[in-house]
């Protein structure tokens, strides 16, 4: 509550927040903390809510919203019903922490390769993982060095959960499915199964296979520690990435803040062959699962709804995203929010800004809007708008832009208008109870997996299958169709539910 934010916060409210933050694997502190039988005021367990829900550590929001949350019914409208917590249970325990009606821009996922790369090669097809492949082993041999330190071609980042972000989901980026977590959901039957199961993600690992065989995968990748890797994106020698772009935007932040502007990264939509297209823009709709609750040990859960209902407020919802007049952001004379040149260089090259000042620290407390929509006034709640990207861009990147025609970084991916809306929204969003037959062995097959990837991998090239073949062995012995149809169920009770 020390930074400039969260004091305002805390002269509107009276709330005093005191933080505490998993480290590690956050399902493990969730575990710990349902068990314990003593719980914080608020929790945010992301995908772990069920352990809570079960231990009978959450209340019912439904009735405080009702008399204390008019935000919030206005923020989530109909969104609402899709927090009920299940067709047996109509209770609402989480609010959704995803932005309402978010107009996305920016591609979240994707291949990543230095400016300087494609500038190099003069800016070749970068659309398929031999185009990746190819302009990372041109520029390597050309370069084995950068600043006097060894360049490194490919880097990934395995460290503990962080390994489903930059290792195997990009296998179902690569092969034209969309983001369902650990599934893949068949979009015509909605039937289950767990996404490395299918074939053609099996020639997605040859492909990172191949890369090591070949010596331009890092050498730890599967060893180095989050801290370590971003250290490497930040000393400019590491070539390529895959990975999410909030993992990557601290040490890319970190190259703007040092003027190495043409070893930042661009994006782009890489997939095994041209069969296949990236669905980094396909809808979801809303997704409401992961979000805040209020537990059972509050000592005061209308206090509580009440702080939640003003942080949807459309003050403090300007407040998160702009901070505060002539400190973070100034008012035209008609009454329009704005930028400065340097207000908005600030953000962009501070790896420190949000911790320091305290904007977007805070959106996990209550509902908010999404780029894109307005507030009464006609103004949008946050600070990025499509016409105003290209400003926040390096001229570097601009150039880059322009050789492969582009205004902006989305323009090299498929439009997410040409896929249909996923009607369950996310696989990775869908409780099930911790005594579900689903919960055993979906975390046996967590387990196998998380051995037997990196494994495939790093093996020799002739030994790819013998493991390969093993872990789809092991997978069958956990039972895994079984499993898959029981959450198939889920997922078609989900449509239903969303759908009615």
């Amino acid at each position: 509550m020390n930074t400039e934010v969260g004091q305002v916060i805390l002269e509107e409210t009276g709330v005093t927040l005191e933080g505490d933050f998993a480290l590690g694997d956050p399902a493990e502190r969730i575990s710990l903390i349902a068990a314990s039988g003593e719980y914080p005021d608020f929790v945010l367990p992301k995908g772990d809510g069920n352990l809570l829900v079960d231990a009978g550590a959450m209340i019912d929001l439904r009735p405080l919203i009702e008399e204390h949350g008019p935000n919030i019914k206005e923020v989530y409208g109909d969104y609402l019903e899709r927090m009920q917590w299940s067709d047996e249970d109509d209770s609402i325990y989480f609010l959704g922490t995803n932005p309402v009606d978010e107009e996305w821009w920016t591609p979240g996922n994707g291949f990543w390769l230095q400016h300087e790369v494609v500038r190099e090669l003069g800016y070749p097809e970068i659309r398929t993982v031999k185009d990746f492949e190819n302009a990372i082993r041109e520029y390597y041999e050309m370069y084995p060095e950068i600043d006097g330190q060894p360049t490194i071609p490919l880097s990934l980042l395995a460290d503990d959960w962080r390994l489903l972000i930059s290792v195997t989901n990009p296998a179902f980026w690569a092969t034209g499915a969309s983001d369902d977590g650990e599934w893949y959901i068949d979009e015509e039957t909605h039937e289950a199964m767990l996404h490395y199961r299918r074939p053609e993600e099996r020639e997605y690992f040859r492909w990172l296979n191949h890369m090591n065989a070949e010596g331009l995968l890092d050498d730890e990748a599967f060893v180095q520690q989050e801290d370590q890797y971003k250290s490497k994106i930040a000393s400019g020698r590491v070539l390529g990435l895959i990975d999410a772009e909030w993992s990557i935007s601290e040490p890319q932040t970190a190259l703007r803040e040092d003027g190495k502007f043409e070893r930042m990264y661009g994006v782009y939509p890489v997939t095994l062959d041209e069969s296949y297209e990236h669905r980094n823009f396909q809808s979801t709709g809303y997704l409401p699962s992961w979000g805040i609750g209020i537990t059972v040990d509050n000592p005061d859960p209308v206090r509580a709804i009440k702080f939640l209902d003003w942080m949807a407020s459309e003050e403090a919802q300007i407040l998160n995203n702009w901070g505060i007049e002539d400190v973070h952001y100034q008012l035209d004379e008609d009454g329009n929010r704005y930028l400065t040149q340097e207000q908005r260089e600030e953000r962009l090259s501070d790896s420190n800004f949000n911790k320091r000042t305290g904007i977007d620290m805070y959106k996990a407390y209550g509902p908010h809007y999404g780029d894109g929509v307005l507030d009464s006034t006609g103004q949008p709640f946050t600070i990025n708008r499509p016409e105003t990207l290209r400003d926040d861009y390096t001229e570097v990147e601009k150039e880059v832009l322009d050789a492969y025609g582009a205004e902006i970084w989305a323009d090299l991916f498929p439009d997410g208008d040409q896929f249909p809306v996923k009607p369950w929204g996310a696989a990775w969003e869908i409780n099930y109870d911790s005594d579900s037959p689903i919960a055993l062995p979906f975390q046996r097959a967590q387990d196998t997996m998380f051995t037997r990837i990196p494994e495939a991998i790093l093996t020799e090239p002739d030994n790819f299958d013998n493991v390969y073949d093993r872990f789809m062995d092991e997978l069958d012995a956990i039972g895994v169709e079984e499993m898959e149809q029981h959450f198939t169920d889920l997922v078609q009770k989900r449509v239903e539910l969303w759908n009615n």
